[in-house]
């Protein structure tokens, strides 16, 4: 991720120095078109402190690991429409508010899994649960078994965002175009918790548990001004105070973490602003 970083950081710097040394030969009339695209996500995630409360229980998980969970690589599942939404994603839709600038909003479809078997700290207390973790914790050592914990965001780790975003081109050869782009975000984050808690039932329902921000860089692709290819590196902050565990109302779950993407998304765009002109009678 580091090296990763570096590239990117690399690569915009780079881009800075481009646009000012070439302000005018090294830009496509982008103003009015909007742009759709759609792809597939890689996740990690840093470690999180996870905070439990219930009727019998308050308790404190501390830098707990996760996972992301790909899908493997099928005709079922990555073209089949039906079945699209199943892997990680990424869909977005933006429109160029000038030639350098777009607003955008999106749905980046992660999953998040916490590491079973992983031993963590533990700090709190557990009473009238009915199973061998009843007890006051400080600072304690504790395996995720799976009688104790299940716990992940897997349909998913929906984080619905907008984003504003600059690009620039870097060079062209006929119809074909390098570009950057890069830009902040931010969004609610939606997931779909899938929890087995103690002797609680097994949970899995969708709630609105918090908020997110994020930058972006990428790498654009553009095939005759209407197609295109990107790659973009999607780091951020997501803040969960309010997930739901159990089926019960008074239980809740409360955690934040640092996450990284790395995105491939295929892309399309129609110029809106030729379509009006046209309308309008006016050049």
């Amino acid at each position: 991720m580091k090296a990763l970083t570096i590239v990117l950081l690399g690569l915009l710097i780079f881009k800075v120095g481009l646009s000012q040394d070439k302000p005018n030969s090294q830009q496509i009339d982008t103003k009015g078109r909007l742009y759709f695209y759609w792809g597939w996500n890689w996740a990690w995630y840093g470690k999180s402190d996870i905070h439990f409360t219930g009727a019998d229980y308050d308790f404190t998980l501390s830098k707990v690991s996760a996972q992301d969970r790909q899908t493997k690589f099928s005709a079922y599942y990555y073209i089949n429409p039906a079945n699209i939404t199943i892997p990680q994603y990424n869909l977005r839709i933006g429109y160029y508010i000038a030639d350098n600038y777009s607003i955008s909003i999106g749905i980046d479809h992660m999953k998040y899994v916490v590491k079973a078997d992983q031993t963590v700290k533990i700090s709190g207390n557990i009473h009238d649960s009915g199973t061998i973790y009843d007890g006051i914790y400080n600072d304690d050592d504790i395996i995720i078994t799976e009688d104790f914990l299940q716990f992940e965001h897997t349909d998913g780790l929906n984080y619905i965002n907008i984003d504003f975003r600059r690009f620039d081109q870097l060079l062209e050869f006929k119809k074909i175009a390098l570009n950057i782009t890069e830009g902040l975000g931010a969004g609610i984050v939606y997931p779909k918790t899938n929890a087995t808690l103690l002797n609680n039932e097994r949970h899995d329902e969708y709630n609105l548990a918090g908020y997110g921000i994020n930058a972006v860089v990428g790498i654009n692709i553009l095939l005759y001004r209407s197609f295109f290819i990107q790659t973009e590196f999607k780091p951020g902050y997501i803040n969960m105070p309010d997930i739901h565990s159990t089926n019960y109302s008074t239980d809740k779950v409360s955690q934040s973490f640092f996450f990284y993407q790395l995105n491939v998304t295929l892309g399309a765009s129609i110029n809106l602003r030729k379509k009006k002109e046209a309308v309008d009678g006016t050049q």
